[in-house]
């Protein structure tokens, strides 16, 4: 596969009309993926009295999948001195600090609309900045379908400038229609386009790229991502196809068609249990029955077909669903939902870099615009399990790694899903020196 670099165009004509006509082939995918997510799985128009069941299972998989994806996700920090009381000190005034940015944020929200949104189409990106009107950090998720990236050719993840375009539809623009703004960044400068009209240019404050753009899941040597829907569209097209002439099958059983032979006019025949009809000498009538001779069945298993195959290309086994018929629980469990793991564990490899870097651009700010000490502290992403455990045992075998002296109760808090084990373990001091405390 070739190397997908987006470079920038030569300056004949204004940054904003180059973008036009730039990455035309992923604008389209991206469209073609949002278009399948939200339902439309028909190609072309519906035929006069064909029926078209849609049955959404991309949409389904892909909430599915993202909901298990961000399952205990959190981010935590380490320190070169992490081991000294200096050092933790520090560690629990940077990570009070993140959390209250978190928390302005609506980082929660904001991180599943996003992830949903890089499932559907396969790329997403942050973009952190420093609000000088409330004095805080501003996180936000700009719409992919706007941002174009110029990439150091032997290494797409490093990002050289940065455009990112959207409307402001309460200001129009000279045309009359909502004003369209680009923005565009390198790590020295800064420049800003209304329209065509740039009409901002000046050194970038944060020395810094603003922006965290990341794939869902990465193609070899690709600077973009996939999405998870292309390998569910032909499934689900054929699910869709199957259940709506199994559908019709079924309507016109309960309103079965009466067939005449051997007449040349029939008038006044009614369908209806007690009908009597009356045909000449060596003719016949009889009700078409479309079910007989196993025909039911048959359109079953077809579907059971179809939705082995989905489920298979989807890696999320029906179990997934609540589909448990068997019981199944503990091992037996795990390895059912394996392929889900599989796959989610394939996206976090992704994403702990990429939530390691939006929590270091935080940091930065923090540090430039609040003197937030951060020197040597390394945002590290811890995440839950994926598949169901159980907790009672977590607990116990952790407890026994703290007292046998293998982890540090900070670590156990971590992976008990502990947000913040300083503090955690600080409130737990603090209840033991109260009167009537252990």
């Amino acid at each position: 596969m070739s190397l997908s670099i987006l470079r920038r165009p030569a300056a004949e004509s204004p940054l904003p009309q180059q973008l036009r006509r730039m990455d035309e082939e992923r604008m389209r995918r991206y469209r073609e993926n949002l278009d399948f997510y939200e339902g439309r799985h028909w190609p072309g128009r519906s035929r006069r009295g064909e029926r078209r069941l849609t049955f959404n299972y991309g949409k389904a998989f892909a909430d599915k999948v993202t909901s298990y994806l961000l399952e205990g996700a959190s981010v935590q920090l380490e320190a070169r001195d992490g081991d000294t009381a200096a050092g933790r000190d520090r560690i629990r005034r940077a990570e009070r600090a993140l959390r209250e940015v978190e928390a302005a944020n609506m980082l929660a929200q904001l991180d599943f609309e996003t992830e949903l949104d890089c499932a559907v189409l396969g790329d997403a990106c942050y973009r952190v900045t420093w609000d000088s009107a409330v004095g805080e950090v501003r996180v936000t998720a700009p719409d992919v379908q706007g941002i174009y990236a110029w990439r150091v050719p032997d290494d797409p993840a490093r990002l050289v400038a940065v455009a990112s375009q959207y409307v402001l539809p309460e200001r129009p623009g000279p045309d009359g229609k909502p004003l369209a703004v680009t923005e565009h960044w390198t790590a020295a400068a800064f420049d800003l386009w209304h329209g065509d009209e740039r009409v901002e240019h000046r050194a970038n404050p944060y020395g810094v790229i603003p922006f965290v753009l990341f794939p869902n899941l990465r193609e070899p040597k690709q600077a973009w991502g996939t999405s998870d829907l292309p390998p569910l569209v032909e499934s689900n097209r054929e699910l869709n196809r199957a259940f709506s002439q199994l559908s019709q099958v079924l309507e016109l059983s309960g309103n079965p068609i009466a067939v005449i032979e051997g007449v040349t006019g029939a008038a006044e025949i009614a369908v209806e249990p007690g009908a009597v009809w009356e045909v000449p000498e060596r003719a016949r009538a009889y009700v078409l029955d479309l079910l007989q001779g196993g025909g039911l069945a048959l359109h079953r298993e077809y579907i059971d077909l179809v939705y082995r195959t989905l489920h298979d290309l989807g890696e999320s086994p029906r179990t997934a669903f609540g589909h448990n018929p068997q019981g199944l629980s503990g091992v037996a469990l795990n390895t059912e939902l394996d392929p889900l793991a599989k796959k989610v564990a394939r996206k976090r490899l992704i994403r702990s870099a990429v939530y390691e870097r939006r929590a270091a651009l935080i940091l930065r700010l923090l540090a430039q615009y609040t003197g937030l000490d951060v020197e040597g502290l390394r945002p590290v992403m811890q995440w839950g399990p994926v598949l169901p455990a159980d907790r009672s045992r977590d607990v116990a075998d952790t407890r026994s790694l703290v007292e046998a002296g293998v982890l540090s109760r900070r670590t156990a808090a971590l992976q008990l899903g502990a947000d913040d084990p300083e503090a955690e373990w600080a409130r737990v001091r603090e209840e033991r020196a109260a009167p009537g405390g252990e």
